[in-house]
Formats: C-alpha cells, sequence, structure tokens
C-alpha cells in the first residue's frame, strides 16, 4: 500500500477544500446569513452527496480498468485535460470573491441538508472531477479497486466536511479576511490553479 500516496491525496483535497467554489462559497453564505447549524446542515448535505458520486466512480470506473487498460488510459488522459481546463477557468475568472447574501433565503436544517445533497448529487461537474481527480491516487495492487475508491471517497468527505465545517464555524472570521483584504481573493485563486495543473500533470505521468 503507498501511504505516500494517500497522504498527497489528503493535501490536495485540503487545497481544493478551502479554494474559493460555489461549495464552500454557499456554506459560508448560509453560515454568515442564518447561523452556525445552518451552515453544517448544508455541509452534511453536499458531503451525503459525494457518496453518490463516489459509487457511480467506483463502480464505473472499475468495470473499465478491469476491461480495458487502454480506456483507462482515455479516461486518465482526459482527466488530466479536464484538470488544465479548471486552472484556465480559474485564471480567466475575476480574483474578488463574491458574498452578497441577496440569494440566500431563511430556511430549516432539513431544507437545507435536502438543498446540499440534490445541488451535490444533480451536478454532473462533481462527477466529473471525481473521474478526473481519484483514479491517479490508487494506491495498492492488491486491494479490490472498488474498495480504493470507497477508500479515497471517503477520505475525501470526511477532508472536506472538516475544513467545510471549519469555514461554518469561522464564517464572521473568514468573511471579514476576505472582503477586507483583496490579496486573500488572488492567493487563493493561484493555490486553486497550481493543484489543479499539478494534479494534471502527476495523472499524466502516472501509471495505473
Amino acid at each position: 500500500m503507498n501511504y505516500e500516496l494517500l497522504f498527497a491525496f489528503v493535501g490536495a483535497t485540503v487545497l481544493l477544500s478551502l479554494s474559493p467554489g460555489p461549495d464552500n462559497m454557499y456554506v459560508l453564505m448560509q453560515s454568515i446569513t442564518n447561523g452556525k447549524k445552518h451552515g453544517l446542515a448544508t455541509v452534511a448535505g453536499l458531503m451525503t452527496g459525494c457518496l453518490v458520486h463516489t459509487t457511480l466512480l467506483a463502480f464505473g470506473v472499475s468495470a473499465i480498468i478491469k476491461e480495458s487498460k487502454q480506456l483507462f488510459f482515455i479516461i486518465k488522459l482526459l482527466g488530466a485535460l479536464y484538470l488544465i481546463y479548471l486552472a484556465f477557468q480559474v485564471y480567466r475568472s475575476d480574483s474578488k470573491v463574491n458574498l452578497s447574501n441577496e440569494v440566500v433565503l431563511k430556511k430549516s436544517h432539513a431544507e437545507l441538508f435536502r438543498q446540499g445533497f440534490i445541488m451535490n448529487v444533480l451536478n454532473p461537474k462533481v462527477t466529473i472531477f471525481f473521474l478526473a481527480f481519484f483514479p491517479g491516487f490508487l494506491f495498492s495492487e492488491s486491494i479490490n479497486t472498488v474498495l480504493q475508491f470507497y477508500v479515497l471517497g471517503f477520505i475525501f468527505i470526511g477532508v472536506s466536511s472538516v475544513v467545510f465545517s471549519a469555514i461554518a464555524i469561522l464564517s464572521g472570521m473568514i468573511s471579514a479576511r476576505i472582503t477586507k483584504n483583496a490579496n486573500v481573493g488572488i492567493i487563493l485563486k493561484w493555490v486553486q490553479i497550481i493543484v489543479f495543473v499539478a494534479i494534471a500533470v502527476y495523472l499524466f505521468l502516472s501509471d495505473k
């Protein structure tokens, strides 16, 4: 078992979770507007949705790996290109972080959980991202591939839950930092670009 690969996966997941995106910005806005518990309910919904994507990835990609190494290479190559595309999209985007609370409505904890779950499950970009991100971190030659994808999925969910929950709990402080310091947005933007490109290069150069 390649523990260094698992540690690298954890590190990449932390950086990706911290990078400004629709999910963590939504968690932040719910927490600022409605309170920390509402933010945590949103986190729970989003992370539960990730289980669905993990299952689709585990059984779909595992079947492809068993059938054809060439097809798996194509998936890996497309995943690397997709990550480069994401890096380019981030590069083109505005480094300012928009925290407008005009679109945030008061909802119950159950409603926010359900909304976070549905938002995640119905977002095909999450499946595509998992498909691009996970295959390069398969960490064992002997452990079943399906099990490895689930291990990576639970690590991703656990790490992201900790980071997103910290965002919810520290929402007031985080919001003040982001809105008062313009450099924060620029730094986070370039961290996200570097992470996407680094993972893309790793995926392209690594063997199954």
